[in-house]
């Protein structure tokens, strides 16, 4: 790969009072390196050095919102608090330092159980019906009152992002857990305005999150929403098997105030409705781009073989070529691409690119999820 041809991937983005000096951003991945639930200064050190490296926009770890059992893992970082938020502060103050830009991906795991560890929260888990999985019980079906409270607690972690000095914020509504729990009708059996057999009608929650972070917010605070059609529980899982589907399910989202969707696909190459779209094979990102007119985040196995949820089976990858991503780029098909394993294991990966030393690469091996790098 010549180092003409990644020029795309270093094309400066502009949105809002966001600008990014290139196309890359590092995927949010759960660490759980916070004991307590505090940011330390080795979660600063990382995620700097990744500002150093040249990410254009850094995403955080899934961190969780003010909720009793909003998370599944005893070290995974909170977003509230005076000692996390003390934390946070000193993680973007570094990273700003460094020359990048960041935000927190904001979360509530719901029902899902860590592949991680065993621990669970002395709390009882909540999610829209109770379940973990289609047919599977696990914790309590949300209230009212535990509804109202988890929206204002989303939307007071997007106002501690803003007043932090974060750049943007992301909601995390894909892979199974809370957001994704709404949408998704084998674990959304509810018969109240939250649930319906529509997916539009799932997504009321979501919805209601978007327009409360909005508020807390101003219009000028970028957000954006991650969201999947396949869940750790079953990676075969399609809310929306149609275009008109999609539309019903993300445009009202992005009405109600998200700027860039987060598109999550296990390979970033395969096309979302191949038996429609012929030979241009819009991916995910690409179809809600097209189908939102809201800017759009591609992710997916980028540089390497094999893909994310592999590496927690102790799978290695060898770099990949870049080559399919470049063309996607080069017809606007999304407008950033965000990447995880290698950026988890090299924090130079990005100069590496840009300035075209392929042979300096490194492979993947789940050994790197055991250290902050």
């Amino acid at each position: 790969m010549s180092r003409s041809n990644v020029d795309a991937l270093f094309q400066p983005f502009h949105l809002k009072g966001l600008s990014l000096k290139n196309r890359i951003v590092m995927a949010p991945m759960t660490r759980s390196f916070a004991p307590n639930g505090v940011p330390g200064e080795n979660i600063a050190a990382y995620y700097q050095r990744r500002a150093e490296g040249e990410v254009g926009l850094i995403l955080s770890e899934g961190t969780v919102i003010n909720r009793p059992a909003s998370r599944n893992d005893a070290n995974i970082p909170f977003f509230h608090g005076d000692e996390a938020l003390k934390g946070w502060k000193k993680v973007i103050d570094e990273v700003h330092a460094a020359g990048g830009k960041m935000g927190p991906q904001l979360w509530h795991t719901g029902s899902v159980v860590s592949f991680l560890t065993d621990w669970v929260p002395e709390s009882p888990v909540e999610s829209p019906s109770g379940l973990i999985a289609p047919g599977e019980p696990r914790g309590e079906a949300m209230s009212d009152e535990t509804i109202a409270d988890t929206i204002a607690a989303f939307a007071q972690a997007a106002a501690d992002a803003k007043r932090l000095g974060f750049d943007v914020a992301e909601i995390h509504g894909a892979h199974g857990y809370l957001i994704d729990q709404f949408f998704w009708a084998g674990t959304n059996q509810r018969t109240d305005a939250y649930g319906g057999a529509t997916l539009k009608q799932r997504s009321r929650f979501a919805a209601e999150v978007v327009k409360a972070m909005r508020e807390a917010v101003g219009p000028g605070f970028p957000l954006i929403l991650r969201v999947s059609q396949w869940k750790q529980q079953d990676y075969s899982a399609r809310l929306a098997p149609t275009p008109q589907e999609m539309t019903d399910w993300l445009l009202p989202l992005v009405e109600a105030g998200v700027d860039i969707l987060h598109c999550s696909q296990r390979r970033f190459w395969e096309p979302e409705f191949p038996e429609i779209d012929g030979e241009s094979g819009l991916n995910f990102a690409g179809w809600a781009k097209k189908l939102t007119g809201a800017a759009t985040i591609s992710v997916g196995s980028v540089g390497l073989s094999g893909d994310f949820m592999s590496a927690f089976a102790g799978e290695s990858s060898h770099p990949a070529s870049l080559d399919k991503l470049i063309e996607r780029l080069e017809r606007n098909e999304f407008d950033l691409i965000a990447v995880g394993r290698a950026l988890l294991s090299d924090p130079h990966w990005v100069t590496k690119i840009r300035t075209g030393n392929q042979a300096a690469l490194k492979d993947f091996t789940a050994e790197a999820l055991r250290d902050l790098v």
